[in-house]
């Protein structure tokens, strides 16, 4: 496989590696995508650099060693333009820069939907994410919020599970306005599938006026690994991430800090102190690490401060 395209490559590499893969992004760093895939195929040596070792660098090989029998990079990019969408990379047209901030960045971001108009800034996005089982107190709650922010122009980011994340897309694209693309949403798998696919038709309607983004290539399923790292992508994208509802080991929490090592904005909804499903919430503010809000001023607050 002879690949001297830098994007071309960059996609072949997403169907190889893991999301957040460390060795993966260094060896792009130092080599580039180009060379960096050939190594990973065999065709270079594996030569240690800066702080990866030769041990690291032959354990991420062989990592990758069984997902490249039937690498056609092409193929990944004509059935994601089908699909009306694309393919982008760090440094290209209408990569998210609030991306660069994380300590491991994607290779590339796989979307689909209407980018004619780029990706809204992190100051311009607020991320709503919580309980997948929320109470009908959170499910008002992120109602509110999300119509309240994309009202104002802001862009709601979340991951299209059940509970709190559907709420708040469904809410965002209920008070769109021209001004501001309404919601996206950020997958553990490939785009061309909607996941859970009880939201399919929620998916549907995000892509008709928003964006469903991805690290994963077309048909790739989503798994534990990849819903956690996803987090840090929807933290990424955001100026402030708000935990509506979360229990107290909810993922919701992976969110939020994923925002703190990156100095966004965190913020919490208080709940009933009987509520298991606000106890991750609660836990949030008595750490210290979060800011309490109650309404979608305060929201604004954080956003613009």
């Amino acid at each position: 496989m002879n690949i001297t395209d830098d994007r071309m490559a960059r996609a072949a590499l997403t169907r190889i590696f893991e999301p957040g893969d460390r060795v993966a992004l260094a060896l792009v760093g130092k080599h580039g995508a180009v060379w960096a895939l050939r190594i990973v195929l065999g065709a270079l040596p594996v030569v240690p650099f800066w702080d990866i070792t030769h041990d690291e660098l032959e354990a991420a090989v062989a990592r990758g060693a069984g997902r490249h029998t039937d690498l056609d990079p092409q193929k990944d990019l004509d059935e994601i333009a089908a699909l009306g969408g694309g393919f982008l990379i760090p440094g290209g047209e209408h990569w998210p820069a609030g991306l660069d901030d994380l300590e491991v960045p994607p290779l590339g971001l796989w979307y689909r939907g209407n980018l004619s108009a780029g990706f809204p800034t992190a100051d311009k996005c607020a991320a709503l994410t919580g309980s997948r089982d929320c109470t009908s107190y959170g499910a008002a709650v992120t109602g509110d919020l999300a119509y309240g922010l994309t009202q104002r122009g802001i862009t709601v980011v979340s991951g299209l599970a059940y509970g709190i994340d559907a709420h708040a897309h469904r809410s965002a694209l209920a008070g769109s306005t021209v001004e501001a693309m309404p919601t996206i949403a950020v997958m553990s798998g490939g785009v061309d599938r909607f996941y859970p696919s009880g939201n399919a038709d929620l998916g549907r309607s995000i892509i008709a006026s928003g964006l469903m983004v991805s690290e994963m290539p077309t048909g790739t399923a989503p798994t534990r690994h990849r819903f956690l790292q996803r987090n840090r992508i929807i933290a990424a994208l955001s100026g402030v991430v708000c935990v509506v509802e979360a229990r107290y080991r909810s993922g919701a929490l992976n969110t939020a800090h994923h925002a703190e090592t990156i100095a966004r904005h965190v913020a919490v909804v208080p709940g009933s102190i009987h509520s298991a499903n606000s106890a991750g919430c609660h836990r949030l503010a008595r750490e210290g690490s979060a800011t309490l809000i109650t309404e979608v001023n305060e929201l604004m607050e954080l956003l613009t401060s």
